[in-house]
């Protein structure tokens, strides 16, 4: 499965990807908003128009973005705003490599099954190196 790089920001997500769209074309694969969450998800009504998560593709690959709220995660800071981005192969591939990935780093969202259909942990690996590990749970 691919790496891709995952960027977040404040609150100007939208601005940032219709940027990168208008430079290299392609298509917004997935486009949500914090508004578009569960209603029993904790947001503030200033931050249900943030980005949730963001898809774009460009050539082969894909760039993916979100904006944070202040109930998952405090404004990030330039430079240390963006993920590696991993997708595995299955559920117990995930746990394998997240285990790996956080020893000796810091566990910021363990692994769990998502609302979006996903197993998805994040963690900050012991170099400093965000990390998402997304595994597409699959569909009864």
């Amino acid at each position: 499965m691919p790496l891709n790089i995952y960027l977040t920001f404040a609150d100007n997500c939208r601005e940032v990807f219709d940027f990168y769209r208008s430079v290299f074309g392609g298509e917004y694969l997935i486009f949500q908003t914090f508004g578009d969450g569960p209603a029993d998800m904790e947001i503030s009504e200033s931050e249900r128009d943030r980005v949730m998560h963001v898809t774009l593709s460009i050539g082969d690959a894909v760039l993916m973005g979100s904006d944070t709220a202040a109930a998952f995660s405090p404004p990030p800071t330039p430079g240390n705003n963006f993920s590696l981005s991993y997708t595995p192969t299955s559920k117990e591939e995930t746990d394998e490599l997240f285990a790996k990935l956080s020893a000796g780093g810091k566990v910021t969202m363990p692994l769990q099954e998502t609302f979006w259909g996903a197993y998805f942990g994040s963690c900050t690996d012991k170099y400093g190196i965000n990390w998402q590990l997304d595994f597409e749970l699959p569909t009864e």
